[in-house]
């Protein structure tokens, strides 16, 4: 029997991509050149893209489906930013020629899984083979009440500054896996945050009308928060000593005080950073946050120990270039 051919782009993509529309109208079985969308009455586009690249956002020897699904959360992430509901996605991925079926199987059940579990599909894209990284790129749509969407610009002095979650679990679980620190119980929950983002798309959903201003969380917490003091012209101090902590971040920080650094500025937590007025404080407690600083007249971030002495974080967030 003679060995199956290769697929083609074509043929990849019917194989591996069109299930991923799930017949949706508009998207014509990805047969067309692009898709046409219905944007529903009263609603507001919102749309974000993001890239990740083998060996800069994950390791190229991640899990196929982990990859998917990373690329798929970070844009989530964005458009949960905004308080957007998530409408779909096209993603555009030059794939090395060494990838195998396998790989690609996987690749697309990771993207099978997380449309399911944020009801979206695939809208269309684009693949290309590359002999260089493994790259891939997603644009998401969502939508919005008009004026109900989550900005940064909007902090006032005084509002209180909250994140929902756990902060730094992300970088420590990289600092992990590059053997920066050693093991500790629970690490796993660590890279499990690393590999697997968790975009707070339910949660931003119920800040509309409360949050004077928002992001998420992927550059480092100094450094977003940064962008909302920029955006609002504002200044802001937080408090070291609330920072949500999983279990096994504290016990990495118990061991290696130093990490406190890692947490304040290591990127990728992909949590929701939020500003909202003093006295609507008690509104939070339904919520999964934690009130960590205030936003004040002036510039900067400025971190506060729990000495009462300041940290010096300057260094820290994440830059491309």
């Amino acid at each position: 029997m003679a060995p199956a051919k290769p697929l083609d782009e074509f043929g990849l993509i019917a194989r591996y991509f069109r299930p991923l529309t799930g017949g949706r109208e508009g998207v014509f079985n990805l047969s067309d050149d692009a898709a046409v969308l219905d944007v529903p009455t009263g609603r507001r586009l919102v749309i974000t893209t993001d890239a990740l690249v083998a060996g800069v956002h994950f390791f190229t020897e991640d899990a196929p489906d982990l990859i998917a699904r990373k690329m798929l959360r970070v844009n989530l992430s964005d458009l949960a930013a905004m308080a957007a509901v998530p409408l779909g996605y096209v993603m555009a991925c030059a794939f090395p020629k060494s990838l195998n079926e396998q790989w690609l199987a996987g690749f697309a059940a990771g993207l099978a899984r997380d449309q399911a579990e944020y009801a979206i599909t695939l809208l269309g894209g684009d693949t290309v083979a590359t002999p260089g990284p493994l790259t891939l790129s997603v644009t998401a749509f969502g939508t919005v009440e008009p004026g109900r969407e989550l900005r940064r610009s909007g902090a006032r002095a005084g509002d209180l500054i909250a994140v929902s979650g756990t902060i730094g679990d992300s970088a420590l679980g990289l600092a992990r896996l590059q053997s920066k620190i050693p093991g500790f119980v629970g690490d796993e929950a660590l890279i499990e945050r690393y590999l697997l983002p968790q975009p707070r798309v339910a949660l931003a959903l119920q800040l509309i009308g409360l949050a004077t201003a928002a992001m998420d969380i992927s550059d480092g917490l100094v450094a977003d928060l940064a962008h909302i003091c920029e955006a609002s012209n504002l200044g802001a101090v937080i408090e070291a000593q609330k920072l949500p902590l999983s279990n096994p971040a504290r016990n990495v920080l118990a061991a290696h005080p130093e990490q406190l650094l890692t947490v304040l500025t290591g990127g990728e937590d992909f949590e929701l950073l939020f500003t909202i007025p003093a006295e609507r404080k008690a509104e939070l407690a339904r919520l999964p946050v934690t009130v960590i600083g205030r936003m004040e007249d002036g510039q900067g971030t400025n971190v506060i120990g729990a000495d009462g002495r300041a940290i010096d974080t300057h260094q820290g967030g994440y830059r491309h270039f």
